[in-house]
């Protein structure tokens, strides 16, 4: 327990421009080995398969990226709860929100796996998918969905660790699923020949794999909280040193309150790239292997920004949970120049390789329309990336004290934006379009947030009994 007690004093009495950094950095790791799933599948598809079949992944992802980022949202948002908690020092509770969240998202990926089976074709017939990528996308989204389970149960359990300021465990668990991803990618698809099923099976197998690992690393730590005593009233003392019930419905009803925001708030990039993914699917299969090329990049770039809004969302429940909401103001103040340095790196390094960035997908002399639709999109959106780290650090204060209200409606006109921008202007600017509305998005969502923020309202919120 000594490893945790230092992590808890960590976020409520170190250094809180410190403590983000390095809370946040195995984060930003982990969650970069998470997107390289997703970019390995696409560069040995595009590379040993070919451009429809880069083109069937890349018209699966928006789609497939939905359901990750419900699932990386319903993790963190529950979290939330699990954070307050142990800010707190009561043990027990804490543990019952771990497993309460664990419950439930077992059922929710349940039955999402099962509609997504059911409808994943009809879905993509809906989104104008080219006729000649139909039946690959479908085959790739059904094995998907077969493992979407083990998906939902891996990320809420690295929310939960990270809840409990242990964000190096998801590190190296991710770490661990990359390699054996790529691996089982290469030899899928150039020994065995199974094509876009093969990338499929990797995915499913390296995802299920992590998550049984995790859920008994997580058995392991919980029993350590076991030896820590709560302060409560005699009549509320549980005997389990375990620490309590495995469900709560009142904990599940406040964990709903700021989960389902979360998700809306994760899944908003993604949510937004399956609405305009017809505006995409209109300009033929060739854009879209560009476009899903370059989607990729922009899902690595904006990971710094993501998570480090994430941590700044621990470390304000933390906070919160401790009665210290001043520390969360200079927590946010250094999470901001973090962001700002972010983007800087990140704009300049896909300014002087976006060629060669492009490249690792496919040839340019070969797919000449597609590789210029991806080296035009790095081009645009290299400059506007320092909005989603705004965006992500002011929502992460207002997640991580609870107030949810005006945070939801922030990330809603973010998605109208990108959704309305896309679609109407699309006629007149091409394809173009649908990039010019992202940074428009992630600005609105950000004053919106920041409004709040500065009115401190927030700081009132409480979550927990």
């Amino acid at each position: 327990m000594k490893r945790d007690r230092k992590n808890k004093r960590n976020m409520i009495e170190d250094a809180p421009g410190r403590t983000l950094f390095f809370f946040a950095l195995p984060m930003i790791l982990g969650n970069l080995f998470q997107q390289f799933y997703n970019m390995a599948d696409s560069a040995i598809v595009g590379r040993f398969i070919g451009e429809d079949a880069l083109a069937a992944v890349g018209a699966s992802y928006a789609l497939t990226t939905v359901f990750v980022m419900i699932a990386i949202g319903g993790g963190n948002g529950s979290s939330i709860i699990t954070s307050q908690y142990l800010g707190a020092k009561k043990y027990r509770k804490m543990k019952t929100s771990i497993f309460t969240a664990l419950i439930t998202f077992l059922l929710v990926s349940v039955v999402l796996a099962l509609f997504g089976l059911g409808f994943s074709g009809g879905i993509l017939r809906i989104l104008k998918t080219p006729v000649n990528i139909l039946d690959q996308a479908g085959i790739y989204l059904k094995i998907y969905f077969c493992g979407l389970p083990f998906l939902f149960m891996y990320n809420v359990l690295a929310a939960m660790f990270n809840a409990t300021g242990d964000s190096g465990t998801p590190l190296y668990l991710l770490i661990f699923s990359s390699v054996l991803n790529v691996a089982l990618d290469i030899l899928f698809v150039t020994q065995f020949a199974l094509g876009v099923a093969g990338v499929a099976i990797a995915t499913v197998l390296a995802q299920g794999i992590s998550a049984v690992i995790s859920f008994c690393l997580l058995l392991a730590k919980l029993k350590g909280y076991g030896e820590e005593q709560e302060s409560l009233p005699e009549e509320q003392e549980i005997s389990d040193t375990g620490g309590g019930r495995l469900f709560d419905v009142s904990m599940l009803g406040r964990m709903i309150k700021v989960a389902v925001p979360t998700m809306l708030q994760q899944s908003i990039v993604s949510v937004g790239m399956l609405l305009v993914q017809s505006v995409v699917n209109g300009f033929g299969s060739s854009v879209l292997a560009g476009y899903t090329a370059g989607s990729r990049i922009d899902s690595i770039c904006i990971v710094p920004m993501i998570a480090t809004g994430n941590a700044v969302s621990t470390f304000t429940a933390q906070n919160m949970g401790a009665g210290r909401p001043e520390r969360v103001r200079q927590g946010y103040r250094a999470a901001r120049f973090m962001v700002y340095g972010f983007a800087v790196f990140i704009c300049v390094i896909l300014l002087l390789f976006r060629y060669q960035i492009i490249g690792i997908f496919m040839n340019g002399e070969a797919n000449t329309q597609a590789y210029s639709t991806g080296v035009s999109y790095l081009s645009f959106i290299a400059f506007f990336f320092v909005w989603i780290g705004l965006k992500a650090t002011a929502d992460g204060v207002l997640r991580g004290s609870g107030d949810v209200a005006v945070f939801t409606a922030a990330n809603l006109v973010n998605l109208a934006i990108r959704v309305a921008v896309a679609n109407l202007c699309a006629p007149y600017w091409g394809v173009a379009a649908v990039w010019y509305a992202v940074p428009m998005g992630w600005a609105a969502n950000f004053f919106i947030s920041f409004g709040r923020y500065l009115s401190g309202k927030w700081s009132q919120k409480k979550l927990i009994h």
